[in-house]
């Protein structure tokens, strides 16, 4: 498996990175690079940091978290919120997005008072991303927001 690292979205690689998708069943569980980038800019206080996950020279995915929401607004997850995970369907299944992540999980030991990374799941039975995250670590809540399952994946250190 090639390097697997996390660049910034520019001018040189938008158009790339935005036309990664996932499969056709996939669609239902994740937003595509576009919407996502719209959703950063849409929303700025939810702290969008977003990346296009590289393997080697090659544009392979996308990940977005809210980074350190500040306390009080109820209408987000956070401070730390796994917003997006997208790996386009020509190069799943070869550890991108488990490589993705452990980046990001790096990243997150450097910020303030990051004890835990939350994301959220559509609810369903085929092509849920659910097993995946349960596999790398993260923990059913037992909470809905927004109409998703709340997972948690603790930061020990």
């Amino acid at each position: 498996m090639s390097e697997v690292t996390l660049r910034p979205v520019d001018d040189g690689n938008r158009a790339a990175v935005v036309a990664l998708d996932v499969t056709p069943a996939q669609q239902n569980y994740v937003a595509g690079v576009a919407d996502s980038i719209d959703d950063a800019l849409r929303y700025p206080e939810a702290m969008p940091w977003y990346r296009a996950i590289y393997a080697g020279d090659d544009p392979v995915g996308f990940v977005m978290i809210s980074d350190n929401i500040p306390p009080g607004d109820q209408t987000l997850l956070g401070p730390y919120f796994l917003w997006r995970l997208l790996v386009d369907a020509r190069h799943q299944g070869r550890g991108h997005g488990r490589a993705a992540l452990n980046l990001v999980l790096n990243y997150l030991r450097t910020r303030p008072g990051c004890t835990e990374l939350l994301t959220s799941v559509v609810p369903g039975e085929i092509s849920s991303p659910l097993g995946f995250y349960l596999h790398l670590g993260f923990q059913d809540t037992g909470r809905y927001f927004d109409g998703e399952r709340v997972l948690r994946l603790p930061l020990n250190g």
